[in-house]
Formats: structure tokens, sequence, C-alpha cells
């Protein structure tokens, strides 16, 4: 605007985006409170205690621990396939190739449940496998992988990676030396990026673990669930301010990998 002044259009959008923020947070700080509230519906005047936080830990941890061993888990296996599926895909442009880049997105297009019923369907039989905490990890990598195909593949397209290559080779360096030395470290930023989403997709994810988990193999989001409909409002909500610890440090990792991407084209 002339002269730096600011009208009423300004100020109403101000208002309307504060009243929106507003309405977003108060829901996750009330809740988070009550985690750390002696006594809920008396309210924060009963008391500030981490009973309840204590409680989580010492009751469900099991279900945490399951949950960062099938999120690395998942992660590993998505690096072992997404990164060199990114790259067949990069340097192979055509229709072919197009076809399955759609295929990989199906996971993420179609409902949670009908993937977990499609599993079930397919691998319900082996009960061993059914019954293992690998029988969830399929499903989050098939859920996460389009995240990492997509994140590096972006970066893939941005860079001239034939030029580079061609360049490695007229050096004499074979395929390996140039996937290693070359492609991968001007991959990077991408492969970060996709390994945070893989990660804080994979610990909150919810609809397909809802089917795929059995008793003795409860994931951090299945346990909060059962958390709010069985036991005290206080006791959910600390579980889900530990969840929130563990997720937040990845959300702000990502954004900052995402500005540092943004800052270095």
């Amino acid at each position: 605007m002339a002269g730096g002044s600011r009208g009423p259009a300004f100020w109403g959008q101000l208002a309307f985006t504060l009243l929106v923020c507003l309405m977003l947070v108060s829901p996750i700080v009330l809740s988070l409170l009550a985690g750390v509230t002696q006594n809920y519906f008396v309210g924060i005047r009963s008391g500030v205690t981490l009973r309840w936080v204590e409680e989580v830990l010492r009751t469900y941890s099991g279900t945490i621990l399951l949950s960062v061993q099938i999120a690395f888990a998942c992660l590993a296996c998505t690096l072992l396939l997404g990164v060199p599926a990114a790259y067949v895909l990069s340097r192979h442009q055509g229709r072919a190739t197009r076809l399955v880049e759609e295929l990989l997105v199906m996971p993420v297009a179609i409902p949670g449940l009908a993937t977990a019923l499609a599993l079930i369907i397919t691998y319900g039989g082996f009960g061993d496998f059914r019954r293992s905490w690998l029988f969830i990890l399929v499903g989050h990598v098939l859920f996460t992988l389009p995240f990492m195909v997509r994140a590096v593949l972006a970066v893939m397209n941005s860079v001239d990676l034939a030029t580079l290559e061609e360049g490695a080779a007229s050096l004499g360096a074979g395929f390996v030396r140039r996937f290693f030395g070359v492609v991968l470290p001007n991959c990077m930023p991408g492969i970060l990026a996709g390994s945070l989403m893989v990660v804080t997709l994979s610990i909150g994810e919810f609809n397909l673990t809802w089917l795929l988990h059995t008793p003795l193999g409860k994931t951090l989001p299945v346990g909060l669930a059962d958390a709010y409909a069985s036991l005290r409002i206080e006791i959910g909500s600390a579980y889900t301010l530990i969840f929130f610890v563990i997720i937040i440090p990845c959300l702000v990792l990502m954004q900052a990998v995402a500005r540092r991407g943004a800052g270095s084209k």
C-alpha cells in the first residue's frame, strides 16, 4: 500500500487469521494441559503434576517403543526401495514410468482401512506373520513409500543428473561409484526431507494400524485411542503430550529442511 498504510482489509484478514489459529491451537493446548492437571474436571487450580505422564511411561512404554521401532524400520525400507525407484523414474521418463508413479500413489489415495483389509485378506493366513509387528510394518511401508519417492524425485528432477553422471563417467567412474558419489550427495535434501516425512507419518499412522495391530502389538496412536476410550481423560491427555514430544521435533526439522532447500535454489 502507498506510504505503508494498512487499511481495514488488512486488519480484517489479520483478525480472521488469528481467530482461525486460535480455534486450531486451543483444543491442543487444553488437551496437553489436561495431561499435567491433577483433576481435569476441577481444572488447573487442582494443581499441576507429572503423575499421569509417569503412569503412561510406566504402563504404555511398550507401545511407544514399538512405534519408534516400526518408524525407523519403515524408514530403512523406504530408503532401500524409494531412492532407487526415484532414480529410475527420473532417468527414464515415459508412459510406463508415469504409470508406475501413479500406482505408487494409490495407497495414499484410497482409505487406509481398505489397504489394511486388503493386506489381511492377502496375508492373514500366515499366522506368525499376521501376529508380528512386521505385518504392521508392511502397511506403513505401503503408505509412506510414495512420500519418499516424491521427495527424492522432486530433487532429482531439479538437478541435471544426466550431465553430472556423464561427467563422472568420462573420468572413469562406474555406475556404483556414480550413484553413491554423485547421485546421492546431490539428492540429500530430498532424502532428508523424505526421511523426516516417513518417520513422522509412520509414528502417527492410525487407520492402517487399527486393523493390522494385535493386542500384543499396539502402536502409540492405537494406544492413545484405547487410553481415551477406557481410562481417565488425564491419562489420554498425558499420552497425547508424549506423542507431541516425539512428533514435533520431526515437524520442526522438516520445516527447516524445506526452508534450507528453498534458500539454496
